[in-house]
């Protein structure tokens, strides 16, 4: 399935000169498996990604795909929240999790499937929670790093 919002992003990266076949390849292959599990998603380029939100809430976006030189990025807002049983999600910003594909990489419909789906049913949960979500994170994330040095 491609949409407009899909075939402007993949002609923006393109012009960026950020796209080869191997990464459009990927880019189609998330989207066909994100819009096939939740048909009635919002599509749009915001911030140079292709994201995917509910009722057009931009400020909590479900996903979003990212091109790189390297790869493709599937990125979830509130990765934090997943479970992640594939050990596939690298962390990002505050409670941002991606999921990084090559260049060669073939993409499991099933597998981006299941943790897009479960993205989907913790969206409530998350904007009912943002804020506890963020600095449960960010302390989390603080308790991990190594105390600075006095200078």
């Amino acid at each position: 399935m491609s949409g407009p919002a899909l075939e402007a992003y993949l002609a923006e990266i393109d012009a960026r000169g950020n796209i080869d076949t191997r990464a459009a390849r990927i880019v189609r292959a998330l989207d066909h498996v994100i819009v096939n599990t939740r048909r009635d998603f919002d599509t749009a380029i915001k911030y140079k990604i292709l994201m995917y939100a509910l009722h057009g809430d931009w400020r909590t976006w479900v996903c979003a795909i990212d091109v790189t030189r390297k790869g493709v990025s599937l990125r979830f807002l509130y990765g934090v929240l997943l479970d992640d049983p594939l050990r596939v999600l690298r962390a990002g910003s505050s409670v941002l999790k991606t999921w990084d594909f090559r260049l060669d990489d073939a993409v499991d419909p099933a597998a981006v499937g299941a943790y897009v789906a479960e993205a989907i049913a913790r969206y409530d949960a998350f904007k009912a929670n943002a804020g506890q979500v963020l600095e449960a994170s960010r302390s989390s994330a603080r308790a991990g790093w190594p105390p600075r040095r006095a200078r």
